[in-house]
Order: C-alpha cells, then structure tokens, then sequence
C-alpha cells in the first residue's frame, strides 16, 4: 500500500529482494516528483541497506514501512519494522562482503539513527539528506510577439558539499566526515 501527500510518502511492504527494488524504484520517482533529482543516489542506496537489513535480521517476519518526508530543507527516510533489537554500527572492513550497510548509510548520510517505536513493539531506523534549495534567476522567454519572465522552478537544490562521494571507500571517507 502506498499513501502519499504533498512532502510524505509511505509504503508498507514485505523487505524481500525483488521488493527492495520496487521500493527503490519508488523512491527516486518521488524524488523526482518533489525536483530532487540530485539526492535520488544516495536515499536509493541508504533505503536498499536499511531494507537489506530488515530482511536479514528482522524477526518475527519481514513486513515494514517505508516512510519518505521533505520537511524544512531535509529528506528524511525511515524503516519501521516489528523486530525490537536496535542495529549496531559495526566498525567498516573494507574487504568485507556483508555487514557494512549501516556505515554506507552513514557514509551518505548527513545523520541517521535507530529508536524503539512509540506506537508498539519495533523500531525505526532512518536517514536524512540536506535539500537545500537554491535561488535562481528567471530568464526571458518569448510568448508570441512579446517577451515574459518564466518563473524559476518551485525547488532546485544543492547537494550537501560536506558528503561524501559514492564510490569512495568508507575507511576512507571516515576521517572526512564531521563529527
């Protein structure tokens, strides 16, 4: 099921594999929606290893929500599941082939966190992203024999100059993170 309004959108789903890409799908066409074009990358890869993780780890099954919310200048992207153990970062292996999910959402993330749920058993793991948006000028188009102003588009934003790439190691872009 999928609920949607103006800046928040939620999807209740099982996390299986061929869902988590239906889910990232959805995401990056909401983003798209809302003109944040630039931030589709890293809220696909941070919504696919929070799903990753429900569907290793949560018990006693596999359903959760997916909740995606623009409000004042920050993305926030929130996975409820019913299972109440916490995640635990665990230090970045560079050659490790599981287990990293947490520190990748961290390493594209400019926060993210866990807590038990307030509405029952569960929790919430999310991320945020900076949407910052960004002035531009209107140009002069030509209607018919006369020039008008065309408006400027309703949001353009700005990637976070303080996150870091994709593609970069995460040992690598730990030091260079703020603290």
């Amino acid at each position: 099921m999928i609920i949607h309004s103006r800046r928040h959108c939620v999807v209740e789903l099982q996390a299986l594999p061929a869902r988590i890409g239906q889910i990232r799908r959805i995401v990056c066409a909401q983003l798209r929606h809302w003109q944040l074009d630039q931030l589709m990358d890293r809220a696909a890869l941070g919504v696919t290893e929070l799903l990753s993780n429900v569907h290793r780890h949560a018990q006693p099954d596999k359903t959760c929500t997916v909740e995606i919310e623009l409000r004042l200048g920050r993305l926030t992207v929130s996975v409820y599941d019913s299972d109440p153990r916490l995640p635990e970062r665990r230090a970045a292996d560079t050659l490790a082939t599981c287990g990293r999910g947490l520190a990748l959402v961290e390493a594209v993330s400019e926060a993210w966190g866990a807590r038990h749920r307030a509405d029952g058993p569960g929790k919430v793991v999310w991320f945020s992203l900076r949407a910052v948006p960004v002035t531009t000028t209107p140009r002069r188009v030509r209607v018919g024999s006369r020039p008008v102003r065309e408006p400027a588009p309703a949001v353009v934003v700005a990637v976070d100059p303080g996150a870091v790439p994709l593609g970069v190691p995460v040992a690598a872009s730990a030091g260079a993170r703020p603290g």
